[in-house]
C-alpha cells in the first residue's frame, strides 16, 4: 500500500471539486470511517475519511454502505457539528499526511464559526479529530490518554497539535547539492530505497523502490552501486510531478485481477508480474483498490464464526464420506459371496463336515471355471453355503444404505459449499444473519457460539439492471435464493445459475413485457456467473430456463431446485460490467 504524501497531494488536488458544499447529512458505516453526504455544485458526493489502521484514505466514493441502527457518539457529535456546514477548504498540512477540512457553520446561538477536521493517515496511528476555531478538540475518533502515548494525547477539551515533526528533509525542497551530501553522508551499503524514506519525509516504501528501480534498474540495488546523478534525476522527477501536479491514478493488479498496490505516478519495478491501469480519477482508483479489499477483510471478521462452523463441519463431513466410499467400495464383494455360495450348493455332494477348502466350478463364469472356496470346517456344506449366502446379504443390504448415506453425505458438502459462496458475497450484517438464520433452520445453529435467534429485517437483494431496461435481481445466500425463485418470481420469468456450481439464483424479470434481448440475456447471465465460485475464470457454463420449469425436491436445503428444461450460455464475468449494470 502506497498512501504517502504524494497521493495525499494528489488527492486534495482532485477533491477541490468539493469546494465549496454543503454536508447534507453525516454516517458512520464502520467504526474507522465517516462518510460526509456532501451537495455541490453539478451533484451530490459521498466523501469518505477512513482512518483505520489497515485502510486509512478519503476521497469520493460510489460505494454505499450498511449503517448501524444507532450512531456511534463521534458520529452524533459531528452531526450536532457539521450537519448543514458548508465545506470551504480541503489542504495538506505541508508534506505531511495529514489533511484539514475547513467548514463554515453556525453555533447554538446563530453565531458563524468554523470547525476543522483533521484526517492524520499514518498508519496504526491513523485519526480523525474535530476542533473549534481555537483549535481546542471537540471529539477524537480514536482518543488517545497517557496509557495509550507519553508524547502525544488527543483527548476532548486539550488543545490540538500536529504530530511531532520527524527529522527528515522535504523532498519538494530538496536540491541536487543537498541531495549529493546526504547521500555520501549515509552508509553506502544500505539499500537505496531505505536511504530515500530514511532521509526524506512523506515517501512510501513503493515510491522510493521505484525511484532506485528508475535508477538502477532494481529495486534493492545498495546506494553505493547506484550512480547518484541518475538516482537524483530519478528522485527529482518524482517530486516535480507532485510539485506541478502532474498525477497519474495508477492501479497494479495480479494475474487474478486482484488490485495490489496504487500510486500517483507509473509503477514499472513489478513488470509483467502485474499489470497496470490508469483510472479515471484518484477517487476511483482508491474505490477499486479499498472496496473489495475492505468488504473481503470486514465481512471475514464479522463472519468468523459461520467460517468456523463451515470448516468444521465440511472438515467432519468429508472424514465420514471417505469412510462410507471405502466400505462401499468393500460391498462390491458381495457378488463373490453369491458365487461361493452357488459353487457350494452346486458342490454339495463332494463335500463333508471337516473340510477347510475346496475346489469347485463357477457355473456364473462363461466358460465354466474353478474356483477355490474356504470352508468352516466346523460347519456342515449346506451351513458354508448359507454362510456365503448371508454375507451376500449383509453386504447387499449394506450397499443400498451405504449409497444412500454417501448421495446424502454428498448432497448436505453441496450446501455447505453453497454456504459458503453465499459468505463470500455478503455486503453487510444483515446477510451475515441471513446466513446464520439459515444455518439455525438447517440444524446448525447448536454448533455456533452464543447463537441467538433474532427478528429478520426485510431482505436486500442485489438490484441490477440491464441494457434493455430489464429488472435483475440476485440471491446472496440460500434464504435470498429461495425467496426470490419461489416466491418473488413469475412463472414467465428466466431464472440463471452458473451450472454445476455454487452460486446465487440470478432472475431476468419480463413477465408481460417483450422478449429481452440476446444482451440482456448475456447480461443476466454474467451477473449469474459472478455470483458463483467460479467468477475469477473465463467461459462459465451458465444454465437458464422459465421460472415453470423449477421444481424443488421434497425435503431439499434452502435454494436447492431441479430442472430438465434449460438452455445454456458461456459467459466471462467482468467486475466492471457487471458493477455498472448494478443499481445503486
Amino acid at each position: 500500500m502506497a498512501f504517502d504524501a504524494g497521493m495525499v497531494a494528489a488527492i486534495t488536488a482532485e477533491l477541490q471539486a468539493a469546494v465549496p458544499s454543503r454536508v447534507e447529512k453525516v454516517l458512520q458505516p464502520d467504526r474507522d470511517e465517516i462518510v460526509l453526504l456532501l451537495h455541490t455544485a453539478d451533484r451530490n458526493r459521498r466523501l469518505v475519511l477512513a482512518a483505520g489502521a489497515s485502510n486509512p484514505r478519503f476521497g469520493f466514493t460510489e460505494t454505499v454502505k450498511e449503517n448501524p441502527i444507532a450512531a456511534p457518539m463521534f458520529c452524533m457529535l459531528l452531526r450536532k457539528h457539521l450537519g448543514g456546514a458548508r465545506l470551504l477548504q480541503i489542504e495538506q498540512n505541508g508534506f505531511e499526511r495529514a489533511v484539514r477540512f475547513t467548514f463554515g457553520t453556525k453555533d447554538e446561538l446563530g453565531f458563524a464559526v468554523q470547525r476543522f477536521l483533521i484526517l492524520e493517515i499514518m498508519g496504526k496511528y491513523s485519526n480523525l479529530s474535530l476542533l473549534d476555531e481555537s483549535d481546542k478538540i471537540l471529539g477524537v475518533l480514536r482518543p488517545v490518554d497517557f496509557s495509550m502515548s507519553q508524547k502525544r494525547q488527543l483527548l476532548p477539551g486539550m488543545r490540538y497539535e500536529l504530530p511531532p515533526a520527524q527529522e527528515k528533509k522535504n523532498p519538494l525542497t530538496e536540491t541536487q547539492e543537498g541531495f549529493f551530501a546526504a547521500a555520501r553522508a549515509a552508509d553506502g551499503t544500505m539499500p537505496a530505497a531505505k536511504f530515500l524514506t530514511a532521509a526524506y519525509a512523506g515517501l512510501s516504501a513503493l515510491s522510493a523502490r521505484e525511484i532506485v528501480f528508475c535508477a538502477a534498474k532494481r529495486t534493492d540495488a545498495a546506494l553505493d552501486a547506484c550512480i547518484l546523478r541518475m538516482l537524483w534525476e530519478s528522485f527529482a522527477k518524482v517530486c516535480t510531478r507532485i510539485r506541478t501536479g502532474k498525477f497519474s491514478p495508477m492501479l497494479l493488479s495480479d494475474g487474478d485481477g486482484r488490485p495490489m498496490e496504487y500510486s500517483f505516478f507509473p509503477i514499472l519495478q513489478y513488470g509483467d508480474a502485474a499489470a497496470a491501469e490508469t483510472m479515471p480519477s484518484f477517487c476511483a482508483l482508491l474505490d477499486r483498490y479499498f472496496t473489495r479489499r475492505d468488504q473481503i477483510d470486514r465481512m471475514r471478521l464479522r463472519a468468523k464464526d459461520i467460517s468456523h462452523l463451515l470448516s468444521t463441519a465440511t472438515a467432519r463431513l468429508e472424514r465420514k464420506l471417505a469412510a462410507q466410499r471405502q466400505e462401499l467400495a468393500e460391498c462390491e464383494k458381495m457378488d463373490e459371496y453369491r458365487r461361493r455360495g452357488d459353487a457350494i450348493t452346486a458342490g454339495i455332494w463332494q463335500l463333508r463336515r471337516g473340510m477347510e477348502t475346496a475346489t469347485l466350478c463357477d457355473y456364473d463364469a462363461d466358460p465354466v471355471t474353478e474356483i477355490q472356496v474356504t470352508l468352516d470346517a466346523r460347519l456342515t456344506p449346506a451351513q458354508n453355503a448359507q454362510r456365503y449366502y448371508k454375507r451376500y446379504q449383509k453386504a447387499k443390504t449394506a450397499k443400498e444404505q451405504l449409497t444412500r448415506q454417501v448421495a446424502a453425505a454428498e448432497e448436505e458438502l453441496s450446501y455447505l459449499a453453497s454456504v459458503a459462496e453465499s459468505l463470500r458475497h455478503a455486503e453487510g450484517q444483515s446477510d451475515l444473519d441471513e446466513i446464520r438464520a439459515e444455518l439455525y433452520e438447517s440444524g446448525y445453529a447448536s454448533r455456533m457460539k452464543q447463537y441467538q435467534k433474532k427478528k429478520l429485517p426485510p431482505m436486500r437483494l442485489a438490484e441490477y439492471r440491464t441494457s434493455g431496461g430489464y429488472r435483475v435481481l440476485a440471491g446472496k445466500n440460500n434464504r435470498q435464493n429461495e425467496y426470490l425463485s419461489h416466491r418473488l418470481a413469475g412463472r414467465d420469468d428466466y431464472w440463471f445459475h452458473a451450472k454445476d456450481r455454487p452460486g446465487g439464483h440470478v432472475v431476468l424479470f419480463c413477465a408481460g413485457m417483450e422478449e429481452p434481448s440476446e444482451l440482456d440475456f448475456t447480461q443476466a447471465a454474467m451477473i449469474a456467473a459472478w455470483y458463483s465460485d467460479a467468477k475469477e475464470t473465463k467461459n462459465i457454463p451458465v444454465d437458464y430456463t422459465k421460472v415453470r420449469y423449477l421444481k424443488k425436491p421434497a425435503g431439499a436445503k434452502p435454494g436447492m431446485v431441479i430442472y430438465h428444461t434449460y438452455w445454456s450460455a458461456y459467459v466471462t464475468p467482468e467486475e466492471e460490467k457487471v458493477a455498472a449494470l448494478r443499481k445503486k
